[in-house]
């Protein structure tokens, strides 16, 4: 009651305080800094498509292209920007602040699907697509390490049930991977001992591709029994691709082992 007390007996003074405060608040209201580019959560999608072994060219004719075409009639779309680079495809989708982020994402997954027939058939993954805000920084950040395992192990053991777990929890927008290793089987072709024996770099991948396929053998049907054919003819080690045969010319046997090295 004191200090009430005080200021209803100055009311002259209580006003000049009044004053004061209302004043000092304009001046303070001009000198609070106004960003030029204030965090604004835009609706964006981002779609990557991956081509090992493909140059630049090749990926914007063959891939970044027709998913233009694409995405570009998908409706409250504001902007596309494409990046085509050695052996991947990177093209950002920013629509409408007004559009909802679900359903765009719905009709980009629709459009490739849709011009999945215009993709490459060598295509090893169709393009897959994420939730992005540039104004997002990354909340958590996990290491995975192991003194027993593998790491292409750990790899993927990340990429196909922690990063899941992770993506299941409400909140989430995107988990990515970065780092680790991944198994592959690399072939270094000698290109003179290829043209000595008269054979192209194409020759060797397409008996590559020949030889190292997984799929349906077929069925043999009887009047009382059905067997069904089970054969996987994928190489697997690496002795497998060195006794890969590539071609034949009179009593000489051509191995892939004697054109590259596994």
């Amino acid at each position: 009651m004191k200090r009430a007390t005080l200021f209803i007996d100055r009311p002259i003074a209580t006003s000049l305080l009044m004053a004061a405060c209302f004043v000092a608040g304009l001046f303070a209201l001009r000198q609070l800094p106004v960003s030029a580019l204030p965090t604004v959560e835009s609706p964006i999608i981002e779609v990557s498509t991956e081509l090992v072994g493909a140059s630049p060219e090749v990926i914007a004719s063959s891939i970044t292209n027709p998913l233009e075409r694409r995405f570009g009639e998908i409706p409250g779309l504001a902007s596309l920007r494409s990046v085509s680079s050695f052996g991947a495809s990177h093209l950002t989708l920013e629509f409408a602040l007004g559009r909802n982020i679900d359903s765009a994402a719905q009709d980009v997954q629709a459009a490739i699907s849709a011009s999945a027939g215009q993709l490459p058939k060598s295509l090893p993954n169709a393009p897959v697509y994420a939730k992005v805000n540039p104004a997002d920084a990354p909340i958590l950040m996990l290491a995975i390490t192991s003194g027993t395992v593998p790491p292409w192990r750990l790899g993927e053991l990340a990429e196909g049930f922690v990063t899941q777990k992770i993506s299941q929890v409400e909140g989430v927008g995107l988990v990515s991977i970065g780092g680790g290793q991944k198994r592959a089987l690399r072939i270094a072709v000698d290109a003179r001992a290829l043209a000595a024996r008269g054979l192209t770099l194409d020759d060797v991948a397409a008996r590559i591709r020949r030889s190292n396929v997984n799929a349906p053998k077929g069925s043999i049907e009887g009047a009382h029994q059905a067997f069904t054919l089970a054969a996987d003819d994928q190489l697997l080690t690496v002795e497998a691709y060195r006794d890969l045969v590539l071609a034949v010319t009179g009593d000489t046997v051509i191995r892939l082992g004697d054109v590259a090295e596994i």
